[in-house]
């Protein structure tokens, strides 16, 4: 016969995917939370409790100088004697620090007797609840806890939750209660109700009040609320970086999820752009190796008409938008139609290029003068504007010059630089397929024949060149590959 699937079979399965503890927020304000101990680990656990308004008691005979400091910090009231359990009656929780096993088993003990929740620190055996990883947006909490397997995983996560929580998320919580009443008054009908809350927390409210605009953020409520008027639209002109996803800014990461509509360039990795939200419409307007796909007027005019209608836009360029991104033109036609628009900025593939082959941009008594330039004006038969400071010693970040490589090397040494000037080539800057390549000026009219080298490319020129760490680079000027004759 064959193995019966028993419940017995299907449960330990399903346990893996139930949590041992239940989520949950306890209520500490005017209430008094004991510390028994007197080190280091007792002093952490007075700061975690010092983000709330409880009563924070320590108990303990003497104390360290760390404990000492924490104490006074956060304005706790220091017991100076030895535990007893008498110490328990009326408080909300304890936590037993006392760096030493049978002591904190004795407190754990006496905190059960008395019907007092306790938590022994690193000791998750004896514990009756854990402390999260805190994340204080106060009236907002995030608390994230791996049940005593991976603390530092859960610091971790912290750590990104940090990220994705602007410091005036607490600010956003309050101005919303400030209007809740009257919200719950004007609007009886559930799904508007819920959609200007939708509108209240990822629109213009919520952007001016991270913005430090709190008065703005206020009057924009209260338009909001007066009627459920249409929200105007919004247009965010956001860099992507050079393509790593760690390397948006925080600002950016959190526009994204907020975007209706994300108009983006061609070179903005499919992983940045899936870092908008869900439902958010996407629509590609970029250029690969100069074929665009949709002239620039078209762009201009696709993000009046977006605002126009109300939505909330996220124009995410490559790099950053205000260096080569066209940036000027989308911002006056947005000017003229009367469109809210705010600029991020991004990392520019000069910085990340130039971060990824440890290339100082600048250095004392070589190089005090950076210029960002862009290979297109080099195709005239005159020397590009910049060349000037490119000859008086200037490092000079040439983007888009693949194919015009070998006419701004020509010239320059016709101008006077030295055919040995140091230059790098860095292909996909910050991109895991990134590509570095040295050599010199010379070598420099063979880019355009390396067809291999197909990504975006950054030229680097200028004596600082000279001083990066270039170990893991391609030699530009490949030597020749020898034919052996058979034997």
């Amino acid at each position: 016969m064959g193995a019966r699937n028993t419940d017995s079979q299907i449960k330990p399965k399903a346990a893996r995917n139930r949590l041992d503890v239940f989520p949950a927020f306890m209520k500490v304000k005017d209430r008094r939370v004991l510390v028994v101990g007197h080190g280091g680990e007792a002093a952490a656990k007075v700061r975690l409790l010092g983000e709330t308004n409880a009563r924070i008691e320590v108990i303990s005979a003497a104390i360290d100088p760390d404990l000492a400091a924490a104490i006074e910090a956060v304005g706790a009231h220091h017991i100076s004697e030895d535990f007893r359990p008498g110490l328990l009656t009326g408080a909300a929780m304890v936590f037993s620090a006392r760096e030493d096993e049978a002591l904190d088993k004795a407190v754990v003990d006496a905190a059960r007797i008395m019907g007092v929740p306790a938590n022994a620190v690193d000791k998750p055996d004896l514990c009756d609840f854990y402390t999260g990883a805190l994340v204080n947006r106060a009236p907002i909490a995030v608390a994230i806890t791996s049940t005593g397997v991976g603390p530092v995983l859960a610091r971790h996560i912290r750590a990104r939750v940090e990220a994705m929580l602007p410091k005036a998320t607490g600010d956003l919580a309050r101005l919303a209660e400030s209007f809740r009443g009257a919200a719950a008054s004007l609007i009886t009908d559930g799904a508007l109700r819920r959609r200007f809350w939708a509108r209240f927390f990822s629109g213009s409210v919520a952007a001016n009040l991270y913005a430090g605009k709190a008065d703005t953020a206020r009057a924009e409520a209260q338009r909001l609320l007066n009627g459920m008027a249409e929200e105007p639209g919004f247009v965010w002109l956001v860099g992507a970086g050079p393509g790593a996803e760690d390397l948006l800014t925080l600002r950016a990461q959190r526009l994204l999820q907020e975007a209706d509509v994300i108009v983006h360039d061609a070179l903005v990795p499919p992983a940045v752009i899936a870092m908008g939200r869900r439902d958010a419409e996407r629509i590609s307007v970029g250029k690969r190796k100069g074929a665009h796909s949709v002239p620039q007027a078209e762009i201009s005019k696709l993000l009046v008409e977006l605002g126009q209608a109300g939505h909330k836009v996220v124009r995410l360029k490559a790099g950053d938008p205000m260096v080569f991104g066209r940036a000027a033109e989308e911002m006056d036609a947005l000017r003229d139609a009367q469109i809210g628009f705010e600029v991020v900025p991004g990392v520019t593939a000069a910085l990340a290029a130039a971060a990824s082959a440890q290339l100082p941009l600048t250095l004392r008594g070589v190089a005090s003068t950076l210029v960002f330039a862009t290979g297109h004006n080099a195709k005239s038969e005159t020397l590009p504007d910049w060349a000037g400071l490119a000859l008086k010693g200037a490092t000079v970040a040439v983007y888009m010059g693949r194919t015009v490589a070998a006419a701004v090397a020509g010239k320059l040494m016709a101008a006077g630089m030295r055919a040995e000037t140091p230059i790098a080539v860095i292909e996909n800057a910050a991109h895991p397929d990134e590509r570095q390549f040295y050599g010199t000026l010379a070598d420099l009219s063979i880019l355009s024949d390396r067809n291999e080298i197909d990504g975006p490319v950054l030229i680097v020129i200028g004596e600082a060149v000279g001083h990066a760490a270039l170990e893991r680079a391609e030699p530009l000027a490949a030597p020749a590959v020898r034919h052996v004759a058979a034997a």
